[in-house]
């Protein structure tokens, strides 16, 4: 039978009014600022911005802090307000390789036009804590080296000159919308993208790493990882060209894959991609590796039975505030369903208790 729930609202209220207590923390300590989530937590910002599809640091501070550091949290805030901005319309493809880069690296060739650029980077730094940060304005001191302003080529147009690598065949159609459209499979690659940017770090990065231990017979190299700001340019009816409207700060990944050639296309190697907003450069190798498992079709290759082979396991997996709406909504009231399966199971044992009985005697 349905109980109802009595003082729902005030319980609701009193829920509300709890949780921004303990959102502010102690009274004796300083409330956190937008500016400083924004400056000194720029990698979660980032995330937040690069999963919630909205390219807004001051909004996916303010998320972050709302949601007391729960991204995901902060992410399902962002898409929610996302919601009701207007459209004004679509800016140009961007260009990254003029990009100005603040890092730019690659595991394939040493010496490169620009040079390799380190950039803010955990990679040479050992993993000890480090208790000065503990001490109040004990700040790092400021890097000295400026972005690389001149446009850089991309790394694998070395082996494209060459013939080495798989040709990437431009395409005049517009890509669909993820953020306006649903989901459909089978989904092109730039839906693929669009999905793997938006998807979950983590389990794109679990994807990613079942790709190296051998499911999808993946292997690759960081052909090259570049982060740095682009320029955004939207065309102007009324003007006749284009004109810059911002500057973004993104992280692009390209990997170099192994490929034995098959019934059409000859040996060479091949590509991955990933392209997320801010320094999220985990996510952008992440994202490529995957990318690159979920083209075996297009490439003509054996599908081994991966996970991450699986187009419509991996899309419809990685989205994470899909995957809490389903997994939290059932620690919601469910007081129906229940009892009609507690019926059900009793009256299942009482039917077997009976035939048990019978047949004893």
């Amino acid at each position: 039978m349905y109980v109802a729930v009595k003082g729902g609202e005030r319980a609701i209220d009193n829920a509300h009014a709890w949780l921004a207590e303990e959102r502010r923390g102690d009274l004796g300590v300083a409330e956190m600022s937008l500016e400083q989530i924004r400056e000194q937590l720029s990698l979660a910002v980032n995330r937040v911005m690069a999963e919630g599809s909205l390219y807004d640091a001051d909004l996916a501070a303010l998320a972050i802090k709302q949601s007391r550091g729960d991204l995901i949290e902060a992410i399902f805030l962002i898409r929610a307000y996302r919601t009701t901005l207007p459209r004004f319309g679509a800016s140009l493809p961007v260009e990254t390789e003029e990009m100005a880069c603040d890092r730019r690296i690659s595991a394939t060739f040493k010496d490169l036009p620009g040079g390799q650029i380190l950039g803010p980077t955990f990679d040479y730094t050992h993993r000890l804590l480090d208790f000065k940060l503990a001490a109040e304005g004990q700040g790092g001191a400021a890097a000295e080296a400026p972005a690389s302003g001149a446009p850089l080529p991309h790394v694998t147009e070395f082996l494209n000159k060459e013939g080495l690598i798989q040709q990437e065949v431009a395409s005049d159609e517009t890509p669909p919308d993820l953020t306006r459209e649903p989901l459909e499979f089978p989904a092109n690659r730039p839906l693929r993208l669009q999905s793997l940017t938006r998807g979950d770090e983590g389990f794109v990065l679990s994807m990613a790493y079942s790709t190296q231990r051998g499911y999808a017979r993946n292997h690759a190299f960081v052909g090259e990882l570049r982060i740095g700001r682009c320029a955004v340019e939207m065309e102007v009816p009324e003007l006749g060209f284009a004109v810059e409207i911002g500057e973004i700060e993104l992280t692009e990944c390209e990997t170099v894959n192994q490929f034995q050639g098959s019934k059409t296309e000859p040996a060479q190697f091949t590509r991955g991609y990933g392209l997320v907003f801010g320094q999220a450069e985990r996510k952008a190798i992440s994202m490529a590796l995957v990318d690159r498992a979920l083209r075996w079709e297009e490439l003509g290759e054996d599908n081994v039975g991966s996970p991450a082979q699986d187009e419509e396991f991996v899309l419809s997996h990685a989205d994470n505030i899909q995957a809490t709406g389903f997994l939290e909504h059932i620690k919601l009231p469910h007081y129906v369903d229940f009892q009609s399966e507690l019926e059900l199971v009793r009256k299942l044992r009482a039917e077997a208790t009976e035939a048990m009985s019978e047949a004893a005697e």
